[in-house]
């Protein structure tokens, strides 16, 4: 019969001190965090210029009356970005694979990958979006659209999918050439092996960083208001240049931080899981 493994009193001791070590280095932590804050709002509130401050980005009055038509923007801002997303997964992917392939027949296509993620990785995100919401409807071509939200999602998806490329790429060649040599003397032809091998453990070593670019992407879709498209920083435009009072701004900065804040947490926990997976 077995017997129950019980915990020595050197054990548990160590354990007692942990628990107390972890219980003074919160305590340390919240009073220096909340010490800090005090003294920034002190010496905020006590500037000169503070009350005219508080009044143009501060107003109560203004923050409640624009609230519901920067949201109703920044649906348009989440409606991007929820669109952008899958199509520059899609776009990043092709190109990474693309640039992998080492066929001396695929090299136009290898040529043609890399100029794109050259190009629109030194090209300014907001370049871009001038360049394509200007510049697309100026050729007046069938079938080009018109709508800011759509060219302004264009723009986008060739921006951060040279980025997402990249993050595919490199993902990519983490893997070992032994992977690829074990699935090939399996059997596997070179796309087989990529496609059930290499690209599941590339895909999940890379999701952090690819979280990070959406998490850029998220904010950046604000940069499409420059076309024209009323999304929530266009609508605090709007009301900023009416009433001559900057709280809308405060509004729409609100809720992209509200949008961006569990999207970082969540990237720092697979962060930690993975490290965890990899110490283990």
């Amino acid at each position: 019969m077995a017997t129950a493994w019980v915990k020595s009193e050197h054990q548990l001791e160590r354990e007692r001190i942990r628990r107390l070590r972890g219980r003074r280095s919160a305590s340390i932590a919240t009073v220096s965090t909340i010490v800090f804050l005090v003294l920034v709002a002190t010496v905020v509130t006590n500037a000169p210029g503070w009350p005219r401050v508080q009044d143009s980005f501060f107003n109560w009055e203004w923050f409640v009356k624009s609230l519901p038509d920067v949201w109703h923007g920044f649906l348009l801002n989440v409606k991007m970005f929820l669109i952008a997303e899958p199509l520059i997964l899609v776009v990043g992917l092709l190109v990474a694979v693309v640039r992998g392939l080492r066929s001396p027949v695929f090299f136009p296509l290898r040529a043609l990958a890399i100029a794109y993620t050259d190009i629109f990785r030194g090209i300014p995100t907001i370049l871009l979006i001038y360049m394509v919401g200007f510049g697309f409807p100026g050729l007046r071509l069938q079938g080009i659209p018109n709508d800011p939200m759509v060219l302004g999602i264009i723009a986008l998806t060739l921006s951060y999918g040279s980025y997402v490329a990249e993050v595919f790429r490199s993902g990519i060649d983490s893997i070992h050439p032994s992977q690829i040599a074990a699935a090939r003397s399996l059997g596997l032809s070179h796309a087989k092996a990529l496609r059930f091998v290499v690209l599941p453990q590339a895909v999940r070593r890379v999701v952090p960083p690819l979280l990070n670019d959406f998490i850029s992407l998220q904010k950046d879709t604000a940069l499409v208001a420059t076309i024209g498209a009323v999304e929530a920083l266009r609508q605090a435009q709007i009301y900023a240049a009416s009433k001559f009072n900057y709280t809308p701004y405060l509004v729409a900065a609100l809720f992209f931080i509200l949008l961006t804040i569990p999207m970082a947490r969540f990237t720092d926990h697979l962060a930690e899981r993975t490290r965890r997976r990899r110490g283990a």
